[in-house]
């Protein structure tokens, strides 16, 4: 009798406990907000297929405030090539009118885990007046670089990736008007610094992206990046020697959303 009523007994104990089980696996999690749905359900629609038909873009311009730095002089005359190219000036800033030239304009947060396929068609820089042309370059990671040369003259081409990129850094010598490089960049980077060794003025910049939200700003001060998905965005604007500035934007489906940024004494404008 009293083994059948301890039977009972630790049968009514593991119900208990299983019922316990059960209710405290329904229950939420302390630790967790309640906004880590919606964050997840984002996530989720962040790593899916972009639908063209809801694709919205964001356009502005960046600005320059406050007086514009003297352009400082070059000195080509220890090539005599590049001296008979006349009078140059340093482009580190370029702000006719207020507006700003070579700025990078990129998404720098909001894509998610999407990936996207190397662009094919070919960027091209251009030595040309012993200058290179663009100054600012901006490419997608794998995207083919043609590089020529234009002058009767030889140039040295070196780009100084930051380490920590994984980006290769490579020197090589280009001929007057020789044979075309092709060159290519496999990890995302901002303003990374390309020199000549032959010519110590020639600097540009190349900004690598994995995603194809980005833009350059022309002499306007404008910029236009196309075919965003609706989504929570942040755009970073970078200058070689004014820094970054970011802002958040909204892309509903089919909409253009316009964005100013200020350097040089203010900071971001709001999206309209």
């Amino acid at each position: 009798m009293m083994k059948h009523k301890s039977w009972r007994v630790l049968a009514a104990l593991l119900a208990v406990f299983t019922l316990a089980l059960l209710m405290g696996c329904g229950k939420k999690n302390p630790n967790t907000s309640e906004g880590e749905g919606s964050n997840a359900t984002e996530a989720q629609q962040a790593a899916g297929p972009i639908d063209k038909s809801t694709v919205g873009e964001v356009n502005g311009s960046v600005k320059y405030a406050g007086a514009k730095p003297a352009a400082r002089k070059i000195d080509m005359s220890q090539d005599p090539v590049c001296a008979k190219k006349g009078e140059n000036t340093v482009e580190t800033i370029t702000a006719d009118g207020g507006n700003l030239a070579n700025v990078f304009v990129y998404v720098k947060e909001g894509l998610g885990d999407r990936s996207f396929p190397a662009a094919t068609e070919k960027a091209t820089i251009d030595q040309e007046g012993c200058r290179y042309h663009p100054h600012v370059l901006a490419v997608m990671t794998g995207q083919p670089i043609e590089i020529k040369n234009d002058d009767n003259t030889t140039h040295n081409i070196h780009p100084t990736p930051a380490a920590e990129t994984g980006n290769r850094e490579w020197n090589e010598s280009q001929g007057p008007k020789g044979a075309p490089l092709e060159k290519s960049f496999s990890r995302p980077e901002v303003m990374l610094p390309v020199k000549c060794n032959q010519h110590p003025w020639m600097k540009m910049y190349i900004n690598v992206a994995k995603t194809p939200y980005f833009a350059v700003t022309d002499k306007n001060g404008k910029f236009d990046i196309k075919d965003l998905p609706p989504g929570k965005y942040t755009l970073a604007a970078v200058h070689e020697t004014l820094g970054e500035k970011t802002q958040d934007v909204t892309i509903a489906p089919k909409q253009t959303q316009t964005v100013k940024f200020n350097f040089g004494g203010g900071g971001a404008g709001a999206a309209q």
